[in-house]
Formats: C-alpha cells, sequence, structure tokens
C-alpha cells in the first residue's frame, strides 16, 4: 500500500536477494524499507525492535483485552475494528515498553510519532506535517502508531498563537473518520495536562492505568532483567528483593540490577543477594520522592480507568 509498481518489484527483489525466497520473517524487514521508500524519517519514527509481551511483567488486564481483540483489529471494518488505548500512570511504570509489546503481539509495525519534530515555526506547517504523518500511518496499515507523553504535545494553551488547538483539531478528526487499520497507543504521564474532548469516551476504546509493579510482578521483573544479563534467578531470593523493593517501578528495578552488575565487575566477581540488597537500599524511588502527586495521579484513576 502506497508504493508504485516499480517500488514493489524493488523490494520484492531485495527481499529474495538475501536468502532466495520470501517468508513471513522477512516482514519486519519489508516494513523497514517501505518506512523509507516513503521518506517521512523525522516526524515519524520505525521501531525496528518491539517488545515481546514475555518481557513485559505485570499488565494481565491489559494484556488480556488486547489478546481478546486482536482478531477482531486483523479482520474487522470500519467502527467495529478496535481504535487504540490510552496508557496513563507514573513513570517508569512500562507504558512505552507496553506500547512496543502491541506491535509485537500482533506482528505488526510499529512508528513512533514525535511531536518535537512536528512542529514548525512557520503557520500551517505543523497542522500540515501532522497530517502528512497520519496519511504516513495509514499508507503502512495495517499497523501501530505511538504517541509517546502526549500531554507534551497537546497542552492546551495561549501562548502558542493556537497551534495545539489545530493541531488537536486535525488529530481528533483523524481519529474519528479513519478507516484504515491504524491501532493508535497514546501514553501519558501527566494527565490532568490533556484536553477533555481528547479523553472522552469514543476517542479511545479504553482507558488503562498503569499503577506500580505489586510484589509478585517486582518478582518477576527481577526474573527478566536478571536473565537478560545472563545471571541464573534460581540463585537469587526474588520474593526477599521484591519485598525490599516495594515501592519501586519496573525502570527502578531495572536500574537495581544494572548497578548491582557495575558493582560486580569492579570487583571482578558475579553480582549476588547481597549487591542487589545493597543497591535497592541506595535507591530513592520516585514513589517516595514525588508520593504526593502519586497519590494525585491514583486518585484521578479511581473510578475512571482500568487497571492495568
Amino acid at each position: 500500500r502506497g508504493l508504485s509498481h516499480a517500488e514493489a518489484r524493488s523490494l520484492a527483489h531485495s527481499l529474495i536477494c538475501d536468502d532466495g525466497a520470501i517468508t513471513q520473517e522477512d516482514l519486519p524487514e519489508l516494513n523497514r524499507k517501505k518506512f523509507e521508500l516513503l521518506d517521512m524519517e523525522g516526524v515519524l519514527g520505525f521501531e525496528y525492535e518491539t517488545e515481546r509481551f514475555a518481557d513485559v511483567g505485570g499488565l494481565q488486564n491489559l494484556k488480556r483485552w488486547l489478546v481478546q481483540r486482536q482478531a477482531a483489529f486483523v479482520a474487522g471494518s470500519g467502527s467495529d475494528r478496535p481504535r487504540g488505548v490510552m496508557l496513563v500512570g507514573v513513570q517508569g511504570g512500562g507504558k512505552s515498553m507496553a506500547a512496543k509489546a502491541v506491535a509485537g503481539l500482533w506482528g505488526l509495525p510499529l512508528l513512533r510519532l514525535d511531536f518535537a519534530c512536528l512542529y514548525n515555526k512557520f503557520f500551517g506547517e505543523t497542522e500540515r506535517n501532522l497530517r502528512e504523518a497520519l496519511k504516513l500511518a495509514e499508507q503502512m496499515a495495517p499497523c501501530v502508531l505511538w504517541m509517546d507523553e502526549l500531554e507534551k504535545g497537546l497542552a492546551t494553551g495561549e501562548m502558542d498563537g493556537g497551534v495545539s488547538q489545530r493541531v488537536l483539531g486535525t488529530l481528533l478528526t483523524w481519529m474519528a473518520e479513519r478507516e484504515a487499520p491504524v491501532f493508535m497507543v497514546a501514553t501519558a504521564n501527566a494527565v490532568d495536562r490533556l484536553p477533555p474532548e481528547l479523553l472522552r469516551k469514543g476517542r479511545f476504546d479504553e482507558l488503562f492505568f498503569v499503577d506500580l509493579p505489586d510484589a509478585s510482578t517486582r518478582a518477576e521483573i527481577f526474573q527478566i532483567h536478571l536473565a537478560r544479563r545472563e545471571l541464573k534467578a534460581d540463585q537469587f531470593n526474588l520474593e526477599a528483593l521484591a519485598v525490599a523493593c516495594d515501592g519501586f517501578s519496573g525502570a527502578e528495578i531495572e536500574q537495581v540490577v544494572v548497578s548491582a552488575v557495575y558493582a560486580g565487575q569492579a570487583q571482578s566477581r558475579e553480582p549476588d543477594q547481597d549487591m542487589l540488597l545493597h543497591c535497592v537500599r541506595a535507591t530513592a524511588p520516585l514513589s517516595v520522592v514525588m508520593a504526593e502527586k502519586l497519590d494525585e495521579l491514583r486518585g484521578w484513576a479511581s473510578g475512571r480507568a482500568v487497571l492495568a
């Protein structure tokens, strides 16, 4: 979709040259090369490595929701097709990783819209950039369109000459009228800065709140990051580590493991349980540093969002 006959032939030839055949495994490379041909690098980014859901701890409700709707997105049409989700929650809780994992779970290309590259000083150019980016997403369909930290690109205000309002209007129109199979995943930290018309029912299929991980999920996250660094999880007391990391986000748990690996390298030995516990005690989690804002965010999500 979106390519000329000659461009399609060229892509097919390049894939055949690798191993003499075109197979399902060539699809990620095909999508990447097609994205390069369409030439919108900058405003839209192509995420080549998408996280597998096996590498995301917790988020069981979100995973179940996506599995139930995968077939409907592929085979559905018009208003019957799932349109997107909004993920709000604490920083480092795994929202961005979950957005990548949606594409990995469904086997679709993942495009990331960069609002920093979208804005232009000339009148009307910002809205045109957004329209071209959304048109490219439709040409790459079926795909997942990821808008990270949405509040930084659509925060309402009167100091930008109305650019944010026009961008918001362009986006809302596209969300309501699009027919192409583009699944939108938006993430936000400061949900109170988002315009209410974006959050009303019908814009997104569901609004999920990503909270700090519970004890069992923290143990699962430890196991994932230890395995990534070729450390045997059965040599550690994951339950004790999970208890010690009460109030830690997934990103903070990962940094605990990274710090322990560095400490082990400095001492020319493998990191052990004591090293991990020492790194835990040396870390001040965001839930302590910004406890008031976290309580406020949880209060907003209660009754408004589904726990991911």
